[in-house]
Parts: structure tokens; sequence; C-alpha cells
């Protein structure tokens, strides 16, 4: 058993990676741009990079981001998409180990999508975009967690679903089971102890089951 587990939320806990797909689609068809979910998941999910740079030469980049943050909020009030077997997943697991939440989302947009989750009472503490200065594949979000819960990170467990996601666990030293969803399967994720098909695996993973 590990001391600590620190989750990534979108494409984890929450289906919200589409939504931003959608959400980044729209603001750039308004400067004249389509965006495939090839280069979406390329540029934004694997490289962890904005793909309104796509817009080249827009006068006015933050006035496009600012489209697209209201969009995806707007998004994220609907119904809350919670995965499959994450409930009762987090309800095994509460109570035997610290976890947390490790997250490049943005605090608002965090909040907005688990308005009716469920799901945060099962964890000790969130770490979001606003806590830590450089984001996945940097280490930094990581090993900050680890500090404030006080563990050292090769007793740790981090769950991932992206590239980078995988790569900033790795590099802080945690170790990993990453459960790729189809918007990140093609990608590296050879420093992964395990490589999962869903949630429900993660118990007898973890010989809770």
């Amino acid at each position: 058993m590990f001391d600590g587990i620190f989750w990534d939320n979108d494409g984890v806990l929450m289906e919200t990676e589409q939504l931003y797909y959608q959400a980044n689609a729209e603001a750039l068809a308004q400067a004249g741009v389509e965006l495939s979910l090839e280069e979406f998941c390329r540029i934004s999910l694997r490289q962890g990079e904005s793909v309104l740079s796509l817009a080249a030469g827009d006068s006015d980049e933050e006035a496009l981001r600012r489209v697209r943050d209201e969009i995806y909020f707007r998004l994220l009030g609907k119904e809350p998409r919670v995965y499959p077997g994450v409930h009762d997943t987090l309800e095994l697991l509460h109570g035997r180990l610290p976890m947390a939440i490790v997250t490049s989302c943005r605090r608002d947009n965090f909040l907005q999508m688990h308005r009716a989750s469920g799901l945060l009472g099962y964890f000790d503490f969130i770490l979001t975009r606003e806590d830590y200065v450089s984001s996945k594949p940097d280490p930094e979000p990581y090993l900050t967690a680890c500090a404030r819960a006080g563990l050292h990170p090769g007793r740790c467990l981090a769950i991932e679903d992206s590239e980078r996601g995988v790569t900033s666990a790795a590099r802080a030293g945690l170790v990993i089971a990453a459960i790729p969803g189809d918007m990140n399967r093609g990608g590296q994720f050879g420093a992964a102890r395990w490589l999962l098909d869903g949630i429900h695996e993660l118990p007898a993973l973890l010989n809770l089951d």
C-alpha cells in the first residue's frame, strides 16, 4: 500500500476534455481557424500548450482566450460528468490513506464542474493551477502536493490520463498508474508502472477488492 494517492482531475475523475476541445474549437472558429480533434490532442493534451496559438497573427490572443474561457465555463455548468466507477472507487479508498487532487485546471473552472459532483469530500486537499508556478509536465505540481501532505514522493501513487501528467509525476518521483482515455491514446506512457483500462481496475491493483 502507498502512503498517499494524488489524482489528476480532467480525464480521470471528470469527463471534461471533450468540453474543453469544444470551447477551444468555438473560440478559434471566431478567428477563422478550424481546430481538429487530432490537433487539440497533440497540442493541448500531450504537449500542454495552448491551441489558441494556431490563430497566428490574431491581434488580441488574450481576447480569444477570454472567449474560450467563457464558453468553457458555460459548458461546465451543465450536468456534472463524473466518470463511471469514480464514486465507488473513492468510497472504497476514503479514510484508508491521504488523497488529494493535483490538477492544471483553474480554480473557478474546477469549482464550477464540481458544484454537484459529490467528489470533493473524499479528498484531504486540492491543488489547482493557481497553487504552483510551473504546470505539468513540470514536476512542481506533484512535488508541491507531496510537500503539503508531508509524504515522500516515492511512497505516493499518481493517477493520470495524459502523457504530460505522467511526465510530471515521473519527474517528481511518484509511482504512476495511467488511465488513458480515448483522447490520450497514442501518447507515451512508458514512465507509468501500470496502464489501466479504467478506474475500476484500481482497487484490485491496491489489493482492496
